[in-house]
């Protein structure tokens, strides 16, 4: 400021030679007559001035901007693209760009730092109900014991068929809850879960309850691969995004709060909740009820002419041909049809449709 203090004291005298004093100070004839318009107006000190616009007809109305901050505070977990996706489908003409809506959530100091960028590959079955995904998530503390949320995803659409609040991890709680899902929903051609408990058989071979009433019901059980819980990725996600909007916004004090909360929420996620793998639509646009309706009664189970069948007993096993050979102890009282193969002395065991054991006399022992 003081060589701009000095050139304009030269300037400003009689007989001054701007073009040689522009060249001694190094700048142009513009910015001298520029500096020396502003010493006209009174200015002594020239410091520089801001180069922002003096209008930016571009930027975003604050009342606008004052609309994408409410959503978000009803939304605390969305970002620019499901928040520029929720105000379209509110009816707003013309919302700003997920671009936009991020720059004003970093304005205002809403969003964390981006994460670093990683490579993925989605992958969805071709049609509602063809595979649901179960799982149970992570116990979370109440003021009195715990809750054990039971979450159920559609493998397309990411329609959550259930989030329910149980006070337990046991086959009669999750049976009850998909009993309902079943009544309303349909059918669905399989169901994937992990390899815990209630669904998987703890340290044992064989079939636990849960899976043989879905076999009655001609729902194939399928499995994730051991400790690969992306395998399951989709529901996991669905974890997830309970944790952050449900847990991470209130606290939970019982069962029937949780409840409540979670219905709120499955409104929220299925209905008005925009979804990028789905192109940035909501579950309930992409899913349709099963057209195989839950039966009032277990379909009888009907085995082949050249299948022997036995009844399971007490101990998970049958009796065959004078020995006794384990089967499942989720098939306790179900029976089971025993059915030879093109090989001497081995026999396979199926329940239903699936094969659960085999009868091998040539290496099993007597028990």
């Amino acid at each position: 400021m003081s060589e701009r203090q000095e050139f304009i004291t030269f300037a400003r005298q009689e007989g001054a030679n701007i073009t040689a004093l522009c060249r001694q100070f190094g700048i142009s004839r513009k910015t001298a007559y520029k500096w020396l318009g502003r010493a006209v107006a009174g200015e002594r000190t020239f410091p520089d001035r801001s180069r922002r616009p003096h209008r930016s007809p571009g930027i975003t109305p604050a009342a606008v901007e004052a609309v994408v901050l409410a959503e978000r505070a009803k939304h605390p977990a969305w970002g620019g693209r499901k928040l520029h996706h929720a105000l379209a489908r509110q009816g707003m003409v013309q919302p700003p760009a997920p671009s936009t809506i991020t720059a004003i959530l970093r304005r205002h100091e809403l969003l964390p730092p981006d994460p670093p960028p990683r490579a993925f590959r989605r992958f969805a079955h071709a049609a509602p109900n063809e595979l649901w995904q179960l799982d149970f998530m992570g116990p979370r503390d109440l003021d009195a014991g715990q809750v054990h949320p039971l979450t159920l995803l559609d493998d397309h659409s990411r329609f959550a068929l259930l989030v329910a609040a149980c006070g337990d991890q046991q086959t009669g709680t999750v049976r009850a809850h998909l009993t309902r899902v079943f009544t309303h929903y349909g059918l669905p051609r399989a169901i994937l879960c992990d390899n815990g408990s209630p669904w998987a058989p703890a340290g044992e071979v064989g079939l636990t309850r849960l899976e043989a009433w879905w076999l009655r019901l001609g729902i194939e059980p399928w499995h994730g691969r051991v400790y690969h819980p992306q395998t399951q990725g989709k529901v996991e996600r669905l974890h997830g995004t309970i944790a952050l909007e449900v847990f991470g916004q209130r606290t939970v004090p019982d069962l029937a709060t949780a409840q409540v909360a979670f219905d709120s929420f499955r409104t929220c996620y299925n209905q008005d909740r925009p979804h990028e793998a789905l192109e940035d639509g909501v579950p309930i646009e992409h899913y349709a009820p099963s057209p195989r309706p839950f039966p009032e009664t277990l379909p009888q189970i009907v085995y082949g002419p050249d299948d022997t069948v036995r009844v399971v007993t007490i101990y998970g096993s049958i009796q065959w041909q004078g020995r006794r050979h384990f089967v499942s102890r989720g098939l306790v009282g179900e029976p089971v049809g025993i059915r030879p193969t093109t090989e001497d002395g081995l026999w396979h065991i199926y329940y239903c449709q699936r094969q659960v054991a085999i009868i091998d006399r040539r290496e099993q022992p007597e028990v």
